[in-house]
């Protein structure tokens, strides 16, 4: 381990671990030194929330805390973000950006663990088991081949081919299915999968539907009554991406008048917060629709890749002030220096505050030997690393540059 001094030292930076996040995430930070870290198995929020938080530096949490505007404001001392699952839709990305808070996530750790379920789901509606196993628990015995189907050679329509749809693709082609996928994006494809031009044209064809896209303005409701109108009779849908791009009341409609042979549902636009809650949705009253606990991603081994993964890329971010793998902050990627001095500056993105900074350490006879910078619309992340040495007491000045969101000495 380094005798390096740190601005603060690492035995002070307190870490807070939510909804369970692996060991895996526990140890990284142990391992490098980080020895002040609570972990609770259960997600926090409103005051107890932010009473926690007041005095954090790094908060991990999965899918069900959300760090809103309100929350973040009073968290003066959070300086970075590990959301330990794929999506960052429970944080306020902009705003956390805005404060100089670097959001990390794990965008591949869990993609085989879902994926492999999506596929499971496939061939069991397709089969149609849902309902046969629900009359079987219920001592109604129906043995029958209607609507029972092989995948092998049916059309799988993938709504969004990126790093989960291009693995079902994957998967789905070596058991024989036909792959088509619709993107916004222009995508490679993989093996045999062929891209359409429009969602519609995707519906149209695709024997089993399988959404795999984000939560936004665009994919809100993507899947309503139109959409299901449009899917050829008799097809499955699958939904293994966010609750709030199905419209369920819908899906359920389809599945009423028989338009739908099936449902998969993992996602849903109101969840509850722990295992206590009750769970309600439009279609529990199917016996032809599987519905899991957003559990797409729950495997042992995706949770342990997650928390080594996003730990790793926090401790980073303390450590050297690598910011590779955020997705709100320009990416900076450096190799610890035990040499040179080395701070942050996090600004708002105005002309002049580069050259006052340059200004700040020539005043003081401050020579530097490395300078690191870059910017988007509306914020700059520049790192300096400098030959003399100068004290911690100098943050304060660092502060108050104008336009100055946030400044560290890293060490």
């Amino acid at each position: 381990m380094s005798n390096r001094k740190f601005s603060l030292d690492k035995s002070r930076i307190k870490v807070l671990m939510l909804e369970g996040v692996h060991e895996n995430a526990v140890n990284h930070f142990r391992e490098n030194g980080y020895t002040n870290i609570e972990c609770l198995k259960e997600a926090l929020s409103g005051r107890e929330l932010n009473e926690k938080l007041h005095d954090v530096h790094i908060v991990g949490i999965r899918s069900r805390t959300e760090l809103r505007k309100i929350t973040l404001a009073k968290s003066p001392k959070l300086f970075t973000i590990g959301c330990f699952s794929i999506g960052t839709n429970q944080v306020d990305v902009q705003e956390a950006k805005m404060m100089g808070i670097p959001v990390f996530n794990a965008p591949f750790s869990n993609t085989r663990s879902v994926a492999e379920m999506v596929i499971a789901e496939c061939i069991m509606l397709m089969r149609g088991i849902p309902e046969r196993n629900a009359l079987a628990h219920n001592r109604i015995w129906m043995k029958s081949v209607n609507n029972s189907v092989e995948v092998r050679g049916k059309i799988l329509g993938i709504i969004g081919y990126g790093h989960i749809g291009s693995q079902v693709s994957i998967l789905a082609e070596a058991m024989g299915m036909k792959i088509y996928y619709y993107d916004i994006e222009k995508k490679l494809s993989l093996g045999n999968a062929h891209p359409v031009a429009s969602l519609n044209e995707l519906l149209k064809i695709a024997d089993t539907v399988t959404i795999h896209v984000p939560s936004t303005e665009l994919t809100r409701n993507m899947i309503s009554s139109d959409e299901v109108a449009i899917m050829k009779k008799g097809a499955c849908l699958i939904n293994a991406s966010r609750g709030d791009v199905v419209d369920y009341k819908a899906v359920a409609e389809g599945l009423r008048s028989k338009h739908l042979a099936g449902v998969a549902a993992d996602v849903f636009p109101e969840e509850p917060t722990s295992n206590d809650e009750p769970f309600v949705n439009d279609l529990q009253e199917f016996n032809n629709v599987i519905l899991t606990p957003h559990i797409g991603g729950s495997t042992l081994e995706a949770q342990a890749n997650i928390g080594l993964e996003v730990a790793e890329k926090l401790v980073k971010y303390s450590d050297t002030g690598s910011t590779i793998g955020a997705v709100n902050f320009v990416e900076i990627s450096l190799q610890p220096n035990d040499s040179s001095q080395r701070f942050l500056h996090i600004h708002r993105n105005v002309p002049g505050v580069l050259r006052e900074l340059n200004n700040f350490f020539a005043s003081r006879s401050i020579n530097i030997s490395a300078e690191y910078l870059q910017t988007d619309p509306d914020i700059g992340y520049v790192i300096m690393e400098t030959e003399s040495k100068f004290d911690a007491s100098v943050l304060n000045d660092l502060k108050n540059i104008p336009h100055t969101i946030r400044a560290r000495i890293l060490h």
